[in-house]
């Protein structure tokens, strides 16, 4: 029986931590349970998932829908486009069946690119690679998660762009319905000899075709190899928790704010989204630059309480430059270095923080 590859190559960079990560996992989920219910794609569809962030990690090895069982997603630092392009064309290499005079090999596997911010990294050659060795062998989805994502970039490498507008719980209902009957119409085809590739009809409300030239490409970032890039849509800070020891990132997200000196005059500032518990994986999958970068306090509008401990404050920061929560306690302790000391209320004026690539 020939196969069906299908690859989601998944977006797991700080930015997506909370509620998109939390949906994108219960979509995943969503989408192999109606498949195993498909007579023609329980035939023909393989699944894998390939996680990025600062570095790339399969998750799902290439399998049998009816063996799939949808994995919890880890978070970790940076958005390090290149190397989970560069993994996902290792994964082909090593996965897919080619035809020979002596056998018909898997048909053209269908690769689904989901992210919602813009590369820390340098793809040049990444893009190169896809470009020369796969883009005309296989067939990619990418799938822009809200406004953040560069467009142009995504464009580089498929010319089935699609913006989602990732706006509440119903709309990724309707985008994981989606890709669900897109691999049921693929496989149908594919049954059926014809070895199409032919996406559902799309809304234009939930789910829209990009205007890649209508869009400006991502803020902050560049293509260049030469400059150090984080994700300026998204601020991001790494704590640990005093009491569990258990690390948590507290998320902050791009806003214009009034100033309140000149009428009509916005400044930027980052407004908290919320602060969310992460296991140690998340080191394991950050980029080699993280700590390289830092912000001002007085960018960032907001302070969460602790999501490990429930501590009034999640955003104390010890001498050695490393966050962590307090509570009533007389004399806290760092939960990095174990230094112990007393912390005031502050002065004014903000003090530079270290900043993950989001």
């Amino acid at each position: 029986m020939r196969r069906l590859p299908i690859y989601f190559l998944i977006d797991i960079s700080e930015s997506m931590v909370g509620e998109p990560i939390k949906q994108v996992e219960e979509g995943l989920a969503t989408i192999i349970k109606e498949l195993k219910t498909d007579p023609y794609s329980i035939e023909t569809v393989w699944v894998s998932i390939i996680v990025f962030a600062g570095q790339p990690k399969t998750i799902v090895p290439l399998q049998e829908i009816i063996n799939f069982y949808p994995p919890r997603f880890p978070i970790g630092g940076g958005t390090s486009l290149s190397k989970g392009l560069g993994h996902l064309m290792y994964e082909l290499r090593k996965n897919i069946v080619t035809t020979t005079i002596e056998r018909k090999g898997d048909w053209k596997p269908i690769v689904f690119l989901f992210t919602d911010g813009a590369p820390t990294d340098d793809t040049t050659s990444a893009i190169s690679e896809w470009k020369a060795n796969w883009a005309r062998t296989a067939n990619m989805v990418a799938v822009s998660f809200g406004e953040e994502a560069d467009m142009h970039l995504l464009s580089q490498m498929t010319e089935n762009v699609l913006h989602f507008k990732n706006t509440d719980a119903s709309s990724y209902k309707s985008f994981f319905k989606w890709v669900t009957d897109s691999i049921k119409t693929s496989s149908v085809a594919v049954e059926n000899n014809t070895g199409s590739f032919d996406l559902a009809k799309i809304d234009n409300d939930t789910l829209s075709k990009a205007d890649v030239k209508e869009m400006p490409n991502a803020p902050g970032n560049s293509n260049s190899a030469s400059s150090f890039m984080v994700d300026s849509n998204f601020v991001v800070l790494a704590g640990k928790c005093q009491n569990t020891k258990r690390p948590y990132l507290m998320k902050y997200k791009k806003s214009l704010t009034g100033s309140g000196i000149y009428a009509g005059l916005e400044t930027l500032a980052y407004r908290l989204v919320g602060a969310f518990q992460v296991d140690n994986s998340y080191y394991e999958l950050c980029d080699d630059n993280q700590g390289k970068v830092k912000i001002n306090t007085s960018e960032l509008i907001g302070v969460p309480t602790c999501p490990c401990c429930g501590n009034q404050y999640a955003f104390a920061m010890c001498g050695c430059g490393k966050i962590h929560c307090i509570g009533d306690e007389e004399e806290s302790t760092c939960a990095w270095c174990n230094s112990k000391g007393k912390y005031g209320s502050g002065g004014s004026g903000g003090f530079d923080v270290t900043r993950a690539q989001g």
